[in-house]
């Protein structure tokens, strides 16, 4: 198909300018060939392999950039030191070093690097850091079975990941690296923890403990999981009374829950779960008198105040003061603690001890006074949580169904007393009701026999008011807002962590290590002496010391910090990683904080991620950093990708994993399992070594090379989706790049014997190279790819900087190669498709670092320019030619014979004029007499011609 375009020029005969135009340009013979079909292929080919061209590039950015990296821009990170530029800081979550990369790392941090290479582009001085988050229970744990010393194992996987790393082709500055058991690091996470001492935040108490009996250690209750298990070990997590240290995380609680406001970048899903943690709830507390003397009242948290007279039980958690008393001279009590104290909290939601001799009252009257009718009874029950309010609830079988299960199970047969209806409707007998609704007298109740006075008739709300009011007046209670959160508790009683910087003195209680004796260095152990618990309370020439206050004998702590200490704050360190003279400079965190873009896993939303913002509105509160334009947040946008799944097969017989080596294939390629010679099961799982489903990055880019592993890894599916691995797939993502490396050297040989004589002034028409050209002697095709490139290099742009939806970019990709590839089968413009090929690899290279490199340096050669990095460029801004382009479709006699282009002044030329051109741009088999020519109609779209 030959397309045509008339010049907008009024003063000039638009068909003579065209052909003039046309005529001045002198065609590299390349491109006649190719148009003749005498050449199936422009240029020779590539035949370098991809994974070779990962080893010279990475040579080369080692030689050129400081450290190997792009990024290394240490001295002029800050936002006011960076030579006009905006900087950009873009973390992902630090690795805890096990000594290999699995494919959900090479996802993450092919994710991160991409943009962060992108920014890099786009102008703006670059903060991407990596370090180690090297402390903790897996890095002692894997040391011990390995007799080895725990920094000796994790500085041996540092090593061996950084190899990784390099491997991937993740530009990280590894200038500011750093590891949180180096003694440089944990000296500023101590100093970390006195502040907190110093601030009232951090405190020593006894409490009940989740203690893993495999690990032998304390767990906060973020660690267990839902069915009581620990999620190390997986052990039955047991209950023990300690004194261990806290962190009062608490005190920041409404703050930290009404700042997800600002949180605009970060997931709902990531919010809602955090809101749901801190779980703030406004009630009432509600005492209940209770028929023993022996003890006071028991106090009650409920967020339903309303249904107050809906009460038919009270059920105490098992470490409830009361139950621990009874228990004391109830055999069977303490039989029944025992036997559930390790118990899944799901399995028990039924179970419970009713309390002989003792019996509760529902503290108020319905006209509002006191009440000492003591008819409610009183159980001690496993599904209360102790550690929340009070460790008691009270039952309401009419309103909650797991009051309602519980009653069911204990009073079969016996009737509820709903008190509340809803707000428009009626009910029937059998149904609950657990929304908010209408206080109402005598619901479903036989004889009619409740009536709630001064209640009666309003809200829920209102009813709920009024009950805190009563209760109030009758020194029973009153308003009260409860938090689902604790505080953190950190104490841990292994080796491999940073020790707790406090010393016990007799006299003196506990006291701080003064900053000039910190670090308080791990003192080296035998591994003889490694295994279950801390070696460090052994270790006399530790533990055994003075007292920085009174100078009298003392003893140093030995219990060690939970690790999301060292990861609480590290965004911090790596704004000034080298500082040994304070945690971090006020000035640089000031400029470079928060954190711009913060990728990682949606498995940290609680823990890692609360407490990082916990600590950093800490910082901010005690001057070490000012963050208030953000509220002291330290992350600005967050992005949590999906996990990767491989394909697993089970045996169809008994479920069974099956290994790689007991699959063969049929003749029609279904996999059949060798042993049953059946069809096997088929599905992508989570990667692990069980299901023989892991797929190891390094070997995998060893065969394919690290950018068609990137390139897949982000073409496969959005980032917040799982990722189902396929390797056949990466196949077309390599041809894909062969084409644009081969692609490299045809638009070198066009450039080389190309010449173009339109050229324009320095203030018209388009650039193309760095030149200027006459847009109005564009012909379709040219001004065609030209937008389209400009309209490719935009969607690229926001994709990545806006919607991160980095999978489509790898199409674009494809499409705009296919785009430029057509380019040489027609006579288009070299500069059009040089200046094209261009942008194509500037817009790959966050992507395909190496075979973007390798193909511009082929360029700058061919042009004879000196090789500077493609990192060295601009990302293309997008400026489309914006002229009003109309395909005509071309019609004789009813019938489509291909299709013309221009500008909509076609249609007020002469029909001869018209013919012409029509005439001119006709396909060779389908030339008209134009003698025959009896009727032509000219519409916008369309020209009709009739022949006789």
């Amino acid at each position: 198909m030959v397309r045509f375009w008339i010049c907008l020029n009024p003063t000039n005969n638009p068909l003579k300018m065209l052909r003039r135009a046309r005529a001045s340009r002198s065609f590299s013979p390349i491109f006649r060939r190719y148009a003749s079909g005498q050449e199936g292929s422009l240029g020779s080919s590539h035949n370098t392999p991809l994974n070779e061209l990962d080893k010279k590039w990475k040579k080369r950015w080692n030689e050129v950039f400081p450290n190997g990296s792009i990024h290394s821009r240490l001295n002029d990170s800050s936002r006011s030191e960076n030579n006009g530029k905006d900087s950009f800081y873009c973390l992902t979550m630090f690795p805890y070093p096990s000594g290999n990369l699995h494919m959900g790392h090479q996802r993450v941090y092919t994710i991160s690097d991409v943009i962060a290479r992108f920014k890099k582009l786009k102008g703006y001085n670059v903060i991407h850091p990596m370090g180690w988050d090297a402390f903790g229970l897996p890095a002692e744990n894997a040391a011990v079975e390995r007799g080895a010393d725990p920094a000796d194992w994790t500085e041996q996987n540092v090593e061996q990941m950084k190899k990784q790393f390099d491997l991937m082709l993740v530009d990280f500055d590894w200038e500011r690296e750093i590891n949180t058991s180096s003694p440089d690091y944990y000296k500023w996470t101590q100093k970390l923890f006195t502040l907190l001492f110093e601030k009232g935040l951090a405190y020593r108490a006894g409490a009940v403990i989740n203690w893993d009996p495999v690990d032998q250690t304390v767990l906060a209750n973020e660690q267990v999981d839902s069915e009581g298990r620990s999620w190390r070990s997986g052990a039955l997590v047991e209950k023990r009374e300690l004194e261990q240290w806290f962190i009062g995380i608490t005190k920041y609680a409404e703050e930290l829950l009404n700042d997800l406001t600002l949180l605009e970048g970060w997931p709902e899903k990531v919010k809602a779960m955090q809101k749901n943690w801190i779980g703030l709830s406004k009630g009432a507390d509600i005492d209940f008198p209770v028929s023993s003397e022996q003890f006071s009242n028991i106090r009650v948290y409920t967020s339903r105040p309303d249904t107050l007279f809906s009460v038919q039980f009270l059920a105490l958690s098992l470490e409830h003061p009361i139950v621990t008393e009874l228990a004391r001279s109830n055999p069977e009590l303490a039989q029944f603690i025992d036997l559930h104290s390790e118990s899944d909290i799901h399995s028990t939601l039924k179970d419970g001890f009713e309390l002989k001799g003792i019996r509760a009252s529902i503290p108020l009257t319905v006209d509002g006074t006191t009440n000492e009718t003591f008819d409610v009874p009183i159980f001690a029950a496993p599904y209360v949580i102790g550690g929340y309010g009070s460790g008691a609830v009270m039952g309401c079988p009419a309103h909650d169904s797991r009051d309602n299960a519980f009653w069911s199970q204990h009073r079969p047969g016996q009737a509820v007393k709903p008190t509340i209806r809803p707000l428009s409707g009626e009910t029937a007998p059998e149904d609950l009701i657990t929304e908010t609704g209408i206080v109402s007298d005598n619901l479903n109740l036989p004889n009619g026999l409740l009536h709630l006075g001064k209640f009666n008739g309003l809200t829920s709300a209102e009813a709920g008011s009024l009950v805190c009011e009563s209760l109030s007046k009758a020194q029973r209670g009153g308003t009260s807002t409860q938090l689902r959160i604790r505080d953190w508790l950190i104490s841990r009683q292994r080796y491999w962590g940073a020790p707790i910087p406090i010393i016990h003195c007799d006299s003196c209680g506990a006291v701080p290590v003064p900053d000039k004796d910190l670090p308080v260095l791990l003192p080296k152990v035998s591994t003889k002496n490694f295994g279950k618990g801390n070696p460090l309370g052994s270790i006399e020439s530790f533990v055994n010391t003075k007292c920085p206050s009174c100078g009298g004998d003392a003893r140093r702590e030995t219990d060690t910090m939970d690790t999301f200490i060292d990861s609480s704050w590290y965004f911090f360190r790596f704004c000034d990683p080298h500082n040994s003279e304070a945690i971090f400079d006020y000035e640089k965190a000031s400029r470079t904080m928060p954190v711009d873009l913060y990728t990682g896993g949606v498995e940290h939303a609680i823990l890692h991620l609360l407490y990082s913002r916990f600590i950093s509105k800490f910082l901010g509160d005690a001057g070490l950093w000012n963050g208030k334009n953000f509220n002291n947040e330290p992350i600005k946008r967050l992005v949590t990708q999906g996990m990767v799944h491989g394909k697993t097969y089970k045996d169809p017989e008994n479920g069974k994993f099956l290994k790689p080596d007991e699959i063969t294939l049929s003749a029609s390629g279904v996999p059949m399992a060798k042993n049953s010679g059946k069809e096997a099961l088929v599905s992508y799982e989570k990667m692990s070594k069980s299901k023989y489903n892991g797929v190891d990055p390094a070997a995998c880019i060893k065969k394919y090379g690290a950018d068609a592993v990137r390139a897949h890894t982000l073409f496969s599916a959005p980032i917040s989706d799982v990722l189902l691995w396929n390797e056949e797939l990466i196949l077309g993502i390599e041809r894909w790049l062969k084409k644009v490396l081969k692609m490299s050297s045809e638009v070198v040989m066009a450039s080389q014997t190309s010449k173009s004589t339109i050229k324009a002034s320095e203030t018209s028409g388009i650039i193309l190279n760095g030149e200027h050209y006459e847009l109005s002697l564009l012909s379709p095709k040219e001004l065609q790819i030209y937008n389209a490139t400009e309209e490719f290099t935009a969607k690229i742009s926001q994709s990545i900087d806006v919607d991160l939806s980095l999978n489509t970019i790898v199409l674009d990709y494809m499409k705009l190669t296919n785009l430029l590839q057509s380019a040489f089968k027609e006579r288009v413009l070299h500069e059009i498709i040089l200046d094209s090929y261009k942008k194509l690899l500037i817009c790959m290279a966050p992507v395909v670092p190496a075979i973007a490199e390798e193909c511009w340096e082929i360029l700058l050669r061919g042009t004879n320019q000196t090789w500077s990095s493609i990192f060295s460029q601009k990302f293309p801004d997008s400026k489309p030619a914006l002229l009003n382009i109309v395909s005509y479709n071309v019609i004789i006699n009813g019938k489509r014979v291909c299709a013309i282009s221009s500008d909509e002044k076609l249609i007020g030329l002469p029909e001869q004029e018209i013919l012409s051109l029509v005439v001119e741009n006709l396909p060779p088999k389908k030339n008209i007499d134009t003698n025959r020519i009896s009727k032509m109609v000219v519409k916008k779209g369309v020209i009709s011609l009739v022949c006789k």
